[in-house]
């Protein structure tokens, strides 16, 4: 953005990386140090789900974060199926001592659907593995990406402690879990991280019912634990940037044209959704996508939102929502807009998941 009050544009950023890499800024997840840049980059697109990617392009977007001060860099070991920690490791090789290096484990793509896997000895492998394929020595955070509806989660914890004492992983993460699995995980090790959806659409860890227990919430929760918060999707799936007005947007392979929030009906009242949200950036001289994120930012120092992008052009704008303003009177307008029609998952079981009670 200029001085003016002018909209951004990509361009806007070039020549200017020392001044926004300062303006970032860091925050801090969790109790114990773990500080990564204000915001991250999910680098998932880059493998799978959002349409076909270019390698080269791929690669420049993270080196352009790096540059950018974009340095809490986020992968799985599920994506691609172990193509995106390759391809993440080999952007970063160079690079390694600049970059929070997240990544997780317990999800493998079967011919039923994704199955999740909390045993301890697959914790182990699969540290193992991410290691390899990024080329590293140590994993900056680790998190269980889905809860196991089948393994005690202070036995999936207990193994992901070994790994921080043998120096193979300097802190742990939650991904998805459940108001009660924090409580029993942190009972086992310190977590410093719970990554799930939020956004201007998507706010059901704020409530009791999405995933809370009893009057609790998952946020709530999590800042009575000391558990800082990972936003994954804070753009709406980029819907909030307001790019996506049907569904012929969508590439063939794009899973979004199977989304429950991107059918039908629901497809037009998310529309309307948006148009509230393009209504304001507008008149604050913004994109859509920088209002989105800025509202996720805002709601407090110890949130630290992972958009996703496989370009350069949009991860530059995303930056630009650091810097985005907003009045107790345009949070206020935001949170009247509403929420997004349709659910999350077309398995709604697929989140904010609890395991089975250590018996013994």
């Amino acid at each position: 953005m200029d001085g003016t009050g002018g909209r951004w544009r990509p361009d806007d950023a070039a020549g200017k990386d020392a001044d926004m890499t300062a303006s970032l800024g860091t925050r801090t997840l969790g109790r114990n140090g773990l500080t990564v840049s204000t915001l991250g980059l999910g680098c998932m697109g880059m493998s799978q789900s959002y349409g076909p990617a270019d390698r080269d392009e791929s690669i420049a977007t993270i080196h352009r974060a790096l540059d950018l001060g974009v340095t809490f860099l986020d992968t799985s070991d599920v994506y691609g199926s172990g193509h995106n920690e390759e391809l993440v490791g080999e952007a970063i090789a160079d690079r390694r001592d600049e970059v929070q290096l997240a990544t997780k484990f317990s999800l493998t793509h079967g011919e039923d659907g994704m199955r999740i896997d909390g045993r301890p000895e697959n914790v182990r492998a699969r540290a193992e593995a991410s290691l390899r394929r990024l080329g590293v020595d140590v994993i900056d955070l680790y998190y269980q990406h889905r809860v196991d509806p089948t393994v005690p989660i202070e036995d999936t914890v207990g193994a992901m402690a070994e790994l921080v004492e043998q120096g193979k992983v300097r802190y742990l993460g939650m991904s998805e879990a459940s108001a009660t699995s924090l409580r029993r995980a942190v009972a086992v090790h310190p977590i410093a991280a719970l990554q799930s959806e939020w956004s201007l659409w998507t706010r059901d860890l704020e409530s009791a019912g999405g995933g809370g227990a009893g009057e609790d919430t998952v946020v709530g929760t999590a800042r009575e634990l000391g558990i800082g918060l990972v936003p994954f999707s804070p753009l709406g799936r980029g819907f909030l940037t307001g790019g996506i007005t049907s569904p012929a947007d969508f590439a063939d392979d794009d899973f979004r044209r199977n989304h429950p929030r991107f059918q039908g009906e629901a497809f037009a009242a998310n529309l309307r959704l948006v148009d509230a949200v393009r209504e304001l950036a507008a008149e604050k001289g913004v994109t859509a996508g920088q209002l989105a994120l800025a509202w996720v930012l805002a709601q407090g120092e110890d949130v630290v939102p992972i958009p996703g992008t496989k370009r350069r052009s949009y991860l530059e704008e995303n930056a630009g929502a650091v810097a985005v303003q907003l009045s107790p009177d345009d949070l206020a307008l935001l949170d009247s807009i509403g929420t997004a029609e349709g659910t999350r998952y077309p398995d709604a079981g697929y989140a904010y998941g609890d395991s089975p009670e250590r018996v013994g």
